[in-house]
């Protein structure tokens, strides 16, 4: 198992780390990962390893097996050994941005608060797909009041419950595709706002910003029809 040192601190730019293993591909499993691995509709980060004598650039994380998570390089080098020493480097401006991203789409939910079908996550736009029959009314109303979020700096925290906590909240998951992780007894909640003023609480194993303040401005992109049922509405990124 990885030890996943970017639900600790997402702010995080540098770690170190011990190579545990390398794959047959060429992928470096590391003892703890300051990499996030794409999971959830949120692309892996990349960056670069350093050691004694080499380093290498980092193209994603994966996930991989038994709760492990793979460096993937970003081109064909000489690899560390097993046991070297590392240090781990983020591409902080690009995590920095799916940070903001990841946030804007829950507020998203919030604003739009219908079953989520599907969703995806760029360095300066995300998207959602809603069970939505009709688009919404007012686009204009839509976008203002995701910006009002913003404007209201509120704070970002996680906190965690037993999965039968979960069970007995079902209405806490908004997501219909994706659910989430489980096997290790406890599942991470990710709140916006704080007692009278909390608009959201829900799983999520992705990395945030600590306020809506650093979000930036949000403007809607296209709302367009995925089927029947469904919507895909668009959010561009300050």
């Amino acid at each position: 198992m990885t030890e996943r040192l970017f639900l600790e601190d997402a702010y995080r730019r540098e770690a170190p780390g011990e190579v545990m293993g390398l794959t047959e591909e060429g992928g470096i499993l590391l003892d703890a990962s300051l990499f996030y691995a794409t999971s959830g509709g949120q692309p892996g980060d990349s960056g670069r390893l350093r050691w004694p004598g080499g380093e290498i650039e980092i193209a994603t994380a994966v996930k991989g097996e038994g709760e492990t998570i793979v460096l993937v390089p970003a081109e064909p080098k000489p690899l560390p050994y097993v046991g070297a020493r590392v240090t781990q480097v983020l591409d902080w401006e690009r995590r920095h941005r799916h940070m903001r991203v990841h946030t804007a789409l829950h507020l998203l939910s919030v604003a739009l608060p219908l079953p989520v079908t599907g969703g995806q996550i760029s360095a300066g736009k995300g998207r959602l797909d809603f069970l939505m029959p009709e688009p919404p009314e007012d686009r204009e109303a839509l976008e203002a009041q995701l910006n009002a979020f913003v404007a209201r700096d509120l704070p970002v925290s996680e906190t965690w419950i037993t999965e039968a906590e979960l069970d007995a909240n079902p209405e806490l998951v908004k997501t219909m595709s994706v659910q989430p992780p489980r096997g290790a007894g406890r599942i991470r909640l990710v709140r916006i706002g704080a007692g009278p003023d909390q608009i959201d609480l829900q799983p999520c194993g992705g990395t945030h910003v600590a306020r809506t303040g650093e979000i930036g401005e949000l403007r809607l992109g296209k709302i367009e029809n995925k089927g029947k049922q469904n919507r895909r509405v668009n959010l561009l990124v300050g």
